[in-house]
């Protein structure tokens, strides 16, 4: 029986990548709240399906609310897979091969976030918690030539660092 590989991301299993999102029906749904200066800024709902035959994550959109003044002005960044001519992209694969790239989003003129893993074996504090075995991830679009965002994701966590932005409370299950 072969071992499924460990889980970076912790998204549910689905055996049905193409599956479309309904009202928090989507295998993993996941919220972030960006803040500047304490203020919220940003909302987004981005929703993920971890693949019963691969283990790979796949990333199928988000929902993204910019805020200003306390109201929702625009969604900048919105896209969802199988609308426009999104395609899925794979957040996070099952096994993790240095060097290696990929798409993450699929969805230009949208969003079109590419992937290269960059470092793995690290371990990271954050939340008050060192995770350990943790990956790094570097990140790239053409739509915003030169620019590179650096992200680490930590085993049975996830996304742990994004740039200087870092979690702040985690709680395990």
């Amino acid at each position: 029986m072969r071992r499924p590989p460990r889980r970076i991301f912790p998204a549910r299993a689905s055996n049905a990548p193409n599956r479309r999102r309904g009202n928090d029906s989507f295998p993993g749904r996941l919220e972030e709240r960006e803040k500047i200066d304490g203020e919220l800024v940003e909302v987004s709902r981005n929703w993920y399906a971890r693949c019963v035959e691969t283990h790979d994550v796949f990333y199928f959109g988000e929902d993204v609310d910019i805020i200003e003044n306390g109201q929702v002005v625009r969604h900048d960044g919105s896209w969802q897979a199988g609308k426009n001519g999104a395609q899925p992209g794979i957040i996070i694969p099952a096994r993790f091969l240095l060097g290696s790239r990929y798409f993450q989003e699929q969805a230009s003129p949208v969003a079109a976030d590419r992937a290269e893993h960059v470092a793995m074996g690290l371990d990271v504090t954050a939340a008050g918690q060192t995770f350990h075995d943790c990956v790094a991830v570097t990140e790239t679009s053409p739509l915003e030539p030169g620019h590179e965002s650096a992200k680490t994701y930590c085993l049975g966590v996830g996304l742990v660092k994004d740039n200087e932005a870092e979690l702040t409370e985690f709680e395990r299950p």
